[in-house]
């Protein structure tokens, strides 16, 4: 059901909210992931476009930047990034070519949450954590703890895989934070247009509450069926939606899996009932189905939103792709 979920949602890009003011530019903004450029085109709706400098398709963890892209991040004056955890290969870039820019890395920003990456061949500490499905493990529903304090960052006992967790984009919650630090950044740098910003900030905010109780409701009856994930990159989207991972074939997406680990998790989908395994859309499906066969069903979940061009549709689109990917192989 291509674009089911997320199309009533988006009726609002459509809806010029007014001209920018006239005889005055948009500032020059670049983008790092398609989520990210999404969130920033959708509070630019009407004034301008942001740059994106990693297409959809390519992996955010290594890659060779075409001329234009490293023009745009040149001409930028403002840099929206998850940082340089999901994208090392562009810190340098940014601070030589964008070195005049401000630059705003949004893992973390505003009143978002951040999470550590998971330990362990299965994802057993879930259980242990009591998820409820309400939220994140042991925070209210702003990802904060019963002080008031944020995810605490700590290591990973694996060293290609340990601190934070980049894919923070998967929790709607954080890119409706995201959305007041994007505008805000705008306003700063274009004040004549900071009433816009901060009104199509405002709308893509509900859009998303709304698109996210729909999603929560699709998947209400899947969170105690368990699955496998190629990599470990949804623990954002798990948790926001209370799902029942069990485990990733890899640590990330550049490893492949060694012979233990397969043994293992093979072993654990066994005994828990695992009835799908996700792979995604630049790993070949085939080593998945050479270690599974048919005992379990094989999807695709896409982080990143590949399929669809580049804009403000974009992020909406890719959560609802992720959840019909999921209901569709658990049997929702």
């Amino acid at each position: 059901m291509e674009d089911a979920m997320p199309t009533r949602f988006l009726v609002s890009l459509g809806l010029a909210l007014g001209c920018a003011a006239p005889g005055l530019a948009a500032p020059q903004v670049a983008t790092d992931i398609a989520p990210v450029h999404a969130l920033v085109a959708r509070v630019m709706d009407g004034v301008g476009e942001p740059a994106l400098i990693v297409p959809p398709g390519a992996s955010p963890h290594g890659y060779s930047m075409r001329p234009s892209e490293a023009a745009a991040l040149d001409r930028a004056g403002v840099v929206f990034w998850m940082g340089e955890g999901l994208t090392p290969w562009l810190a340098g870039p940014v601070a030589t070519l964008a070195g005049d820019a401000h630059v705003v890395g949004l893992l973390g920003a505003g009143d978002s949450v951040v999470m550590a990456f998971r330990e362990g061949v299965t994802f057993a500490a879930r259980e242990q954590d009591g998820h409820d499905g309400s939220g994140h493990d042991g925070h209210d529903e702003d990802g904060h703890d019963e002080d008031g304090h944020g995810h605490d960052d700590h290591a990973h006992d694996d060293h290609a895989h340990d601190g934070t967790d980049p894919h923070a984009w998967l929790d709607p919650a954080n890119a409706r934070a995201w959305l007041g630090v994007i505008a805000a950044e705008l306003a700063e740098h274009d004040p004549a247009n900071a009433a816009r910003y901060r009104a199509n900030a405002a709308a893509a905010r509900e859009d998303l509450v709304t698109l996210e109780a729909e999603i929560s409701a699709r998947l209400a009856p899947l969170r105690d069926t368990p699955y496998l994930v190629y990599h470990d990159a949804y623990q954002y989207f798990e948790a926001r939606f209370g799902l029942a991972p069990e485990g990733a074939l890899a640590l990330g997406d550049a490893a492949d899996p060694g012979p233990a680990r397969i043994a293992a998790l093979r072993d654990a989908a066994r005994e828990a009932g695992v009835v799908c395994v996700f792979g995604e859309p630049q790993f070949n499906g085939d080593r998945i189905a050479a270690i599974f066969g048919g005992s379990v069903g094989h999807g695709v979940l896409d982080p990143l939103g590949s399929r669809h061009a580049p804009g403000a549709a974009l992020y909406p689109a890719l959560l609802g792709d992720m959840a019909e990917a999921l209901a569709e192989c658990l049997g929702g």
